[in-house]
């Protein structure tokens, strides 16, 4: 199969590498331009990894903030998201013949959300997964292709979680999910958006959104401003 990744980071070229060993061909790649920190675009030390990655094997590279779809390839099959953090619209997915797919580090319809493993942990989850899932006009919603869980071990931190256990298990059922298209089976499982959550990036600013907190006899007047209404 001829496959497009778009990811970042030390998954992504995990994803990349195992594709290729089971001779997948990846036509092109999308990754941030340099890795989170760095500003030497001269270094090659300092470009992301997917993009170092691809550089000595003659893939061509885009910059992932400025993917669209005339950057993807004719001929492809399948478009891969792997730790993208680029939203790949509907013409971009349109330019792959079979799938788009990404690789979710929870058990969706549980934890959407950029930051899904260190929700996990902050929520004290005792059991979690990853699912591999059909790329939609919805951020994590999309149809699942493939879902297997696994117990939080004891101790565990969003890092040692992800690095030990969820980031391997992601590349196995990326692998899985082409295999299968590759061989004609298409595995869409439609998300229970009634067992949905959705939490924010834990980095992200507070909101102000009085509304969601009103008390009883308050009104919104101008969206900042509080009035109390006599009854």
């Amino acid at each position: 199969m001829n496959i497009y990744i778009s990811g970042q980071g030390a998954f992504a070229v995990q994803v990349a590498d195992a594709l290729w060993d089971e001779g997948h061909r990846i036509a092109g790649v999308a990754a941030p331009r340099l890795r989170k920190g760095h500003c030497d675009e001269s270094n090659a030390m300092s470009w992301d990894r997917l993009r170092s990655w691809a550089y000595p094997r003659s893939v061509p590279w885009t910059d992932s903030a400025e993917l669209r779809a005339m950057h993807v390839p004719d001929g492809v099959d399948i478009i891969v998201a792997a730790h993208s953090h680029a939203f790949i619209g509907r013409r971009t997915r349109a330019r792959a013949a079979v799938a788009a797919i990404g690789y979710h580090p929870s058990l969706l319809p549980l934890h959407r959300g950029r930051d899904a493993i260190r929700w996990t942990i902050r929520d004290g989850d005792k059991v979690t997964g990853g699912s591999v899932y059909h790329l939609t006009e919805r951020t994590d919603g999309g149809p699942i292709a493939a879902q297997e869980h696994l117990f939080v071990p004891p101790g565990s931190t969003p890092q040692s979680l992800w690095r030990e256990h969820l980031a391997p298990l992601g590349v196995r059922l990326l692998v899985r999910v082409v295999a299968d298209l590759a061989e004609g089976r298409r595995i869409e499982v439609p998300q229970d958006e009634k067992l949905a959550t959705w939490e924010p990036a834990m980095d992200a600013k507070p909101l102000f959104k009085p509304e969601l907190i009103a008390l009883p006899g308050t009104a919104l007047v101008d969206g900042s401003k509080w009035a109390l209404h006599a009854r």
